[in-house]
């Protein structure tokens, strides 16, 4: 049974998703193919792609934790990230992704947290909640660009459209 830290996290997790697809939701059918004029930047497109990326890395820390419980989610690897992608294709593929994180989280407490797992990158490992974190921050941070993508089309948003402010009306 998740425990209060694992709960908080995965709430925070579907919080940012909800957020994004909120996002994704504003953006122009017509626009997709934009791209800020700055070198080296992402369409709007391949920005989506990368959202998908940004999900598929919390299916892949969760994997790790539990390879054997959560087999299926090797599945995932089979599908495309850093593509160029419309809205509908990445608000349901985020909605898979969603139900694979939601689910693998019903398997993990707190104690978990602590857990190292191997990585490409730091092959001794990182805790659990490190990795977790880092891919929050992943999410965060391109949910934000596309943010700005929005703003710089002329897309009306507001600080309500990039967080969920609680207790303020």
């Amino acid at each position: 049974m998740p425990s209060l830290l694992c709960t908080s996290i995965r709430e925070k997790i579907e919080e940012q998703i909800d957020m994004t697809v909120h996002l994704i939701s504003l953006l122009p059918g017509d626009r997709l193919a934009w791209q800020p004029g700055i070198p080296n930047t992402l369409s709007a497109e391949t920005l989506l792609g990368h959202l998908l990326e940004c999900l598929a890395g919390f299916c892949a820390v969760l994997y790790a934790i539990e390879p054997k419980r959560l087999s299926h989610l090797s599945d995932l690897r089979a599908l495309p990230v850093n593509h160029e992608c419309d809205s509908a294709e990445a608000t349901a593929r985020l909605a898979i992704y969603r139900a694979h994180i939601v689910q693998a989280f019903e398997l993990l407490d707190d104690a978990r947290l602590g857990e190292r797992v191997p990585t490409i990158f730091t092959p001794h490992g990182e805790t659990l909640l490190t990795l977790l974190l880092g891919n929050l921050e992943h999410l965060i941070n391109h949910k934000h660009q596309l943010f700005t993508y929005l703003k710089w089309l002329g897309v009306p948003v507001a600080t309500s459209d990039l967080y969920r402010l609680r207790g303020y009306n």
